[in-house]
């Protein structure tokens, strides 16, 4: 019993050269794999030549330190320890990257344990789900940003509820002794339905077409109204 558990801790997990060059090539290749398909997901300035470059060695290293541990346990209990200490600092900018960091781990993990069926098998499978769902951005969130003199109040909020079917969110509001800022929050879907009523109010009198910004501009001391798409583009 006791020269058992001896052997246990002690296994070393050796592998041939051919072994270990056919893993950590594997993990190469799969880790081409993931720098493709963050390459086609990511776009703008969310994507991070830098970050999809350490995808492919993070792939790599993994693989390399599963390698090494096998099926030692000692060895194993002990890299546990050594990298329960480190700590990351670097931000995530896109919630889609900490997909692919898990991605990485685990094809690495596969990898090492000369697992490629799994690895496979999980990497086409989250491979096709990213391209199909990778490129939609949340641009549903729209802000209108007006400023004007603070007289105008009521007429900005009656022009705001009497434009949109909904009425919008009032997120901000500044002011100054003379001066107002309104921030209002409203989607996308919002927009195109009151855009088009308002299209229709335009064909029936015959005259032309008001976007929300015509409108306001046409209350008289408006400084400047902007409309603004929040997406993953802003951080």
């Amino acid at each position: 019993m006791d020269k058992y558990f001896y052997d246990l801790i002690n296994s070393s997990g050796n592998l041939h050269f051919e072994d270990i060059v056919i893993r950590i090539a594997f993990s190469a290749i799969m880790g081409i794999v993931i720098y493709i398909s963050y390459k086609f997901t990511h776009e703008g300035t969310v994507y991070s030549q830098k970050f999809n470059i350490t995808l492919i060695a993070l792939t790599i290293l993994t693989t390399t330190v599963m390698t090494v541990i096998g099926n030692n346990i000692a060895l194993s209990l002990g890299m546990v320890g050594a990298l329960s200490i480190i700590r990351f600092r670097t931000s995530i900018k896109d919630s889609r990257d900490t997909i692919y960091i898990f991605w990485t781990i685990i094809v690495g993990i596969c990898s090492g344990v000369g697992d490629y069926t799994v690895a496979s098998v999980g990497s086409a499978a989250v491979f096709l789900m990213l391209m199909f769902f990778g490129r939609v951005k949340n641009d549903n969130r729209i802000l209108i940003i007006v400023k004007g003199s603070r007289l105008l109040e009521q007429d900005i909020r009656k022009v705001m509820f009497d434009y949109f079917p909904i009425a919008p969110m009032l997120k901000v509001k500044n002011s100054t002794y003379d001066k107002i800022e309104l921030i209002y929050e409203i989607n996308k879907n919002m927009l195109d339905k009151a855009e088009k009523i308002e299209t229709k109010k335009s064909l029936d009198e015959q005259r032309a077409n008001r976007t929300i910004l015509d409108i306001l501009y046409a209350l008289g001391d408006i400084e400047y109204s902007n409309i603004v798409v929040q997406n993953d583009e802003i951080t």
